[in-house]
């Protein structure tokens, strides 16, 4: 049949709730938030009345009573307790056609945890890739997800229905949703999410006992290292220990490349240590850009910004001013003088225009 006589292809069914929510936690409460805000109704449940009762007043749902009957259940607790937690809401559902998902940072332990339970194609794991370096409800936002890769990741028994449930309610929240089997997710993330967070902490530890004379010349670069390694010790000790496999292969692979830079540095190889820094530059350009599209060549442009009220807010209307897109900003403060230098990052073929329009306007920059 020709492509324009195909009829359109119905999207995942509407999401009418109501939706139970097991962890009043950031990712919890936002998604809570994130329903309130769709108009369902939402249930929520922890072990912490202090969290439900503070995700309550923040407006993302009402505490669960033993009447409530969930049409969908969403996990969000750490990952040491996903099976449990898991296998508990499918059992308290029995006999209903009621979902299961959970938003969990790795899949195949929480999935082989229930893979026996008479229920588990009710169940669907999901992992929005979203979060911050604060937790807790209070931390909660309806728009965590707004434009995020939100991964579903179906099992092989997974009921269709289910899986369009959990679909749909990566949609309401504004997620975008990606399909991967629980293997290839638990991959993905060691590569993307795991190994990277790791190997910022190990970058971090060099500077723990660091001289004080050594640490004052710190800068933007360590500081964009070393970022996620401010996360907390025990959550992602659990993440990584739950996604093992994924992860030791990965460092592995740095292993083996790590004594190949020490060896190219230490015989002064410098063909051979370019050969990895080239490859690193390749890395940085396979990373999607925004909305997921192909990446595009960039460029900073280094303002110098008065530490006073209002100056940061009035470079950023200089910018809308020069009509140039800013698609990431960093800020570097300097210890030794009252100014902060502004990266602002642009598409390379804009950067000249955004230079000479700011200094028209009269703003130091740094060609």
């Amino acid at each position: 049949m020709p492509e324009r006589d195909r009829a359109p292809q119905p999207g995942p069914p509407e999401l009418t709730g109501p939706v139970e929510v097991v962890g009043a936690g950031l990712l919890g409460t936002s998604i809570g938030l994130a329903c309130r805000r769709a108009g369902l109704e939402v249930l929520l449940t922890d072990t912490s009345t202090e969290n439900v009762r503070t995700a309550s007043g923040l407006g993302a749902g009402r505490p669960r009573t033993d009447a409530d009957r969930p049409a969908l259940v969403v996990v969000a607790v750490p990952p040491d307790h996903l099976g449990a937690v898991i296998e508990a809401a499918l059992d308290a559902t029995e006999g209903t056609d009621a979902v299961v998902t959970d938003v969990g940072s790795v899949k195949g332990v929480p999935l082989a945890a229930v893979a026996d339970h008479p229920g588990v194609a009710r169940y669907v794991g999901s992992h929005p890739m979203a979060g911050s370096e604060r937790s807790g409800p209070l931390a909660g936002s309806a728009a965590l997800f707004d434009g995020r890769p939100w991964a579903i990741t179906p099992h092989a028994g997974s009921d269709p229905a289910a899986v369009e449930t959990v679909e749909a309610l990566v949609r309401l929240a504004g997620g975008v949703p990606v399909w991967l089997t629980p293997a290839e997710h638990d991959r993905a993330v060691a590569r993307t999410s795991h190994l990277p967070h790791l190997l910022s902490a190990l970058v971090a530890g060099r500077l723990a006992d660091g001289p004080e004379n050594h640490l004052a010349l710190s800068g933007q670069g360590v500081r964009d290292v070393t970022r996620v390694a401010a996360g907390d010790p025990r959550l992602y000790g659990q993440i990584v220990s739950a996604n093992a496999d994924a992860v030791v292969a990965l460092l592995d692979e740095v292993r083996a490349e790590l004594d190949r830079v020490r060896e190219a540095v230490g015989r002064g190889d410098r063909t051979a240590l370019e050969e990895v820094l080239e490859h690193g530059v390749a890395g940085t350009r396979a990373i999607p850009a925004k909305h997921g599209g192909p990446a595009r060549p960039m460029a900073s442009v280094w303002v110098s910004v008065p530490d006073h009220p209002g100056e940061l807010a009035r470079l950023l209307a200089d910018a809308v001013a020069s009509e140039v897109n800013i698609e990431d900003i960093r800020i570097d403060h300097d210890p030794g003088r009252p100014t902060g230098l502004v990266e602002l990052l642009v598409e390379e073929a804009r950067a000249a225009h955004l230079l000479n329009s700011l200094e028209s306007r009269g703003w130091t920059t740094h060609r």
